[in-house]
């Protein structure tokens, strides 16, 4: 194992002290999710050019120092979000053969940077999902049982972090889809501020809820990996210009005195005794570096769920509204006119759980309960904003299971979408209030499953949570799943 796999400073150590060549790097990486990713099937296409270009880079490192820790770094890709001349298929027929001619921002960013794809990673189609299940392209397998669900819908971007076939990972999470899937795979996702990162070549799913974030296996990792991405672009008017490197100097001050609130309301019924547990002890573990817990009150959090589904629903209904078999991606060939062109289209080219959340949202949207449905999930989002906004009056950061279990075995939810929706209860409620929200990961249960430690914060406090999931990092160690393809549990 190359110094790669501890975090992106020890790689660095490494690249400019030339123990090992941003080739040698890459083609580990590149070898072992040929090795491993059979059995995972967290990649849905791995980069050709990828060994080109860490020449090229070595090249240029033999006449200039590095520009940027992420010279010569490999990182996967989540397959909703655009790389110029490789598949975005956002795991669905519709886009089965769709390849962009423009990257997103933040893999401009990171190109610009001297980073190195490897890949786009399986997802939920269209990233509606909340255990890589939904995928037109196969399922991905938990590394710590492959039996069990990676969580979704970035499945594959954490289990290509958990299986170290990649460093690090971009995902995107609309209602939990970095921070489930992080701690069903014991790794660190970040969902980010509303308006730090640019969306620009994300395909939209919820246009006001969706975000792009790091996983990663380290919190000083995920930083740099902020620090990188965030920042204004016009390209997307959401963005705001705030300078990142607050959050380098919030990650540099003290945990002594930290305020940190802990919700009556995510530590009640369905919460897995295990989970619970594994809790306590991260709890101790903020406790022993000086942080102060208290109980709060979240009373509308409650509802998020139903707020969710109505809110994002209504949005993708209208995003993807544009797959109709004229402009672009699937076309069906069974039409005879305009009508049945896009009927047939959108029949064969959306998976069901797609086609079950354009029905809601169109029914939300529908003349007559327009009033009813979505302005009344709007003005109940505008209530649970406020309640954080009070709550962070009070404290500085709340601390919250992730998930309400350890990961799943597949097919347990799939065909019960009220009980697969519930398995975001915890996570739903930042995207709502537009907060930043990490999962770290905690103590594995008894069985030896990961759990996720969730902290969310106020607006722009990236750097606060990341230090707190540094201390967590220190005190619960970094651990690894069983090799994937031997004794991780045999495949459903």
């Amino acid at each position: 194992m190359t110094p790669l796999f501890e975090g992106i400073a020890s790689f660095c150590r490494g690249r400019d002290s030339r123990q090992f060549s941003i080739e040698e790097a890459t083609r580990e990486f590149l070898e072992r999710i040929e090795r491993e990713d059979q059995a995972l099937g967290a990649f849905l296409s791995v980069n050709p050019n990828a060994i080109n270009r860490a020449r090229q880079l070595d090249n240029r490192l033999a006449r200039n120092p590095a520009p940027s820790p992420f010279y010569g770094y490999p990182v996967a890709i989540k397959d909703n979000l655009h790389v110029r001349d490789l598949p975005t298929t956002c795991a669905s027929r519709m886009l089965a053969n769709f390849r962009p001619v423009e990257n997103a921002t933040v893999v401009d960013r990171l190109l610009e940077a001297g980073a190195i794809v490897l890949g786009k990673t399986n997802m939920d189609e269209f990233a509606m999902g909340s255990s890589t299940e939904n995928s037109a392209m196969g399922v991905t397998r938990n590394p710590w049982d492959l039996r069990r669900v990676p969580g979704g819908s970035s499945g594959g971007s954490a289990v290509a972090v958990a299986a170290d076939m990649a460093p690090m990972a971009l995902g995107s999470d609309t209602g939990g889809s970095i921070r489930q899937p992080a701690a069903f795979c014991g790794v660190l996702g970040l969902k980010p501020t509303y308006g730090r990162i640019s969306r620009y070549g994300l395909v939209a799913f919820s246009s006001s809820l969706d975000q792009i974030g790091p996983f990663a296996r380290h919190a000083e990792d995920a930083l740099e990996m902020m620090l990188l991405l965030s920042g204004p672009d016009g390209r997307d008017m959401t963005v705001e210009s705030r300078d990142p490197s607050e959050m380098a100097r919030d990650f540099g001050r003290k945990v002594q005195g930290t305020v940190i609130g802990m919700p009556e309301e995510f530590f009640g019924d369905g919460l897995d005794p295990a989970v619970a547990g594994s809790l306590e002890r991260a709890k101790d573990v903020l406790a022993a570096a000086g942080a102060v817990f208290r109980p709060i009150r979240l009373p509308s959090a409650q509802y998020g769920i139903n707020v969710y589904y109505i809110i994002a629903t209504s949005e993708a209904a209208s995003n993807l509204s544009r797959y109709d078999g004229v402009r672009y991606g699937y076309r069906s060939l069974k039409a005879k006119n305009i009508r049945d062109l896009y009927t047939h289209t959108r029949q064969e080219g959306f998976g069901p759980e797609v086609k079950r959340r354009i029905l809601l949202g169109t029914f939300a949207l529908s003349a007559g309960y327009q009033d009813q449905y979505y302005r009344k999930a709007q003005q109940v989002q505008a209530l649970i904003r406020e309640e954080f906004d009070r709550a962070f009056h009070e404290v500085d950061v709340i601390f919250a299971p992730t998930t309400p279990t350890p990961p799943f075995l597949f097919g347990e939810k799939v065909s019960d979408p009220l009980a697969m929706y519930l398995s975001d209860i915890y996570t739903i409620s930042a995207n709502l209030a537009g907060l930043p929200a990490l999962s770290a990961p905690s103590w594995p249960t008894p069985e030896g499953l990961p759990v996720g430690a969730q902290l969310i914060g106020p607006a722009w406090s990236e750097g606060r949570l990341l230090r707190l999931a540094a201390i967590l990092e220190e005190g619960v160690g970094i651990h690894r799943p069983p090799v994937a393809t031997v004794g991780g549990g045999e495949a459903a």
